[in-house]
């Protein structure tokens, strides 16, 4: 039996896009045009996903994150290449390919908003045809992660964006789907909501093996959950490996931290190029320094200098 969850070749994705051209007369003139032009949204991405993996798939806003998702989940067609999900092509065998993998896309709930969760998970149950011996357990098994009883019985429509978020991630695991995938899960939710809900998804992924492809542009997500992360800027991707390998390529970059006043100032710095003493004699010259801090370049960092093309 094959290890491997996902595994794509080669995948590209074009679409048409009209030429529009401006004014009332130009939206006439485009009703009827067939000046298209083509964008490539991903183009010729390979990837390997192995079964219990949690893969952080990261990029800019338009950099194909979306594309290669709606592609794996079968809502598109790639225009060249090979995809397999589950040993499944997704589009062509898009029922059984859902009946295998949970979502939470943009915090559109598949939970119904005037039920009660546990209503919503027993309907869950019944569309997935979940026994009801495996339903149990997964319910026990929630209870043992995460204190879900306070929204158990509450409408989804009463829930905080937390309960909410919380929610969506059980049900798009309860019916024990082989990948789930996860875009932007923490986003908007306060410190306390963000650590149960990272807690919960390395929960879930250790006692069923689910593997977990997960999106997101909060760092905090990705060095949590994250020990491999695909990297993917204007269609293609860029990096492909675990995060410590990634801070290997900037080992000589250090994030240093001055308090002048009430204020904490951040300066990223190359010791290679720059001497650290240097500038703080420099800082200190022309204004007080009440404290210091050295730090390690953080995941945030490294990923942004990438995105502005330090790599």
């Amino acid at each position: 039996m094959s290890d491997e969850a996902i595994l794509m070749k080669g995948v590209c994705k074009d679409f048409k896009v009209l030429n529009r051209h401006e004014g009332l007369k130009g939206s006439i003139k485009d009703l009827f045009s067939r000046d298209y032009k083509t964008v490539s949204a991903v183009k010729d991405v390979s990837l390997t996903v192995n079964k219990g993996e949690i893969v952080g798939y990261l990029g800019p806003n338009g950099a194909g994150k979306s594309t290669t998702i709606k592609m794996m989940t079968g809502v598109l067609e790639p225009t060249s290449g090979e995809i397999l999900v589950n040993g499944l092509v997704p589009y062509k065998d898009r029922t059984k390919n859902c009946e295998n993998i949970g979502v939470v896309f943009g915090q559109r709930s598949q939970l119904w908003w005037s039920l009660p969760l546990i209503e919503s998970f027993k309907l869950l149950r019944d569309i997935y045809m979940v026994p009801q011996k495996e339903y149990d357990d997964m319910i026990a098994l929630y209870r043992s992660l995460v204190d879900i009883e306070p929204v158990l019985h509450k409408p989804v429509r009463q829930m905080s964006l937390g309960q909410r978020t919380l929610s969506d991630i059980l049900a798009a695991f309860l019916h024990n789907p082989g990948i789930v995938f996860l875009d932007e899960p923490t986003i908007g939710l306060d410190v306390s909501m963000k650590s149960k809900i990272r807690d919960l998804i390395l929960g879930l992924n250790k006692e069923k093996h689910t593997t977990v492809i997960l999106t997101t542009h909060d760092m905090g997500d990705v060095d949590a959950l994250c020990k491999r992360i695909v990297i993917i800027d204007k269609g293609s991707k860029i990096y492909d490996n675990d995060i410590d390998h990634l801070k290997s390529y900037f080992g000589s970059y250090r994030t240093l931290r001055m308090r002048i006043g009430d204020t904490w100032e951040e300066r990223l710095i190359d010791e290679k190029e720059t001497d650290v003493m240097s500038v703080i004699a420099e800082t200190q010259a022309k204004h007080k320094i009440k404290d210091i801090q050295l730090q390690e370049i953080s995941t945030e960092e490294v990923i942004k200098k990438i995105y502005e093309g330090g790599s």
